[in-house]
């Protein structure tokens, strides 16, 4: 007797969690685990750069991102999550600065910003005191501007304090 096969469905793939999360961790903790005396006083200079442009306090995204405020995201894959509206993170020798930069007037700031490395989201740096720090804090509130363009359900997720 020749066995039939059943025409089940196939299993749905399950959705990946996204890992970087608003969580209670220690900001101080983080940063003195991570950065350098000279680093920890570029991080101190982001962070009240963030806290101006977004008003919002510091919040650890994850084990590694110091972030501000937030937005929800969906992609045309179905996927979604929640991330931080401004952010950094210290990355060995160099920071980190999560940023939108896809249009010409944010491209046209990086140009006058000093030495650093930009990739599609993340703009490396060595250290503030090589850039022009209110060319940085113009590409940082470009990027809260664009991101609460594209995101008009933007929340704010805890006042500054």
């Amino acid at each position: 007797m020749a066995k039939t096969k059943s025409k089940s469905k196939p299993t749905p793939r399950a959705r990946s969690t996204t890992k970087t999360r608003p969580t209670d961790a220690s900001i101080d903790k983080y940063l003195a685990s991570r950065a350098s005396p000279d680093q920890l006083a570029d991080c101190k200079s982001i962070m009240a750069i963030c806290k101006r442009v977004t008003k919002q306090a510091p919040r650890m995204w994850g084990p590694s991102i110091v972030g501000y405020g937030s937005y929800a995201y969906q992609y045309e894959s179905g996927h979604s999550g929640e991330a931080p509206l401004a952010g950094f993170a210290v990355r060995g020798r160099q920071l980190v600065v999560y940023l939108c930069c896809e249009d010409t007037k944010q491209r046209e700031r990086l140009t006058r910003l000093g030495p650093h490395t930009m990739t599609r989201s993340c703009l490396y740096l060595k250290r503030l005191a090589d850039l022009d720090g209110k060319v940085l804090e113009a590409l940082i509130a470009g990027s809260v501007a664009e991101v609460k363009r594209r995101h008009p359900k933007t929340e704010a997720r805890s006042p500054a304090k």
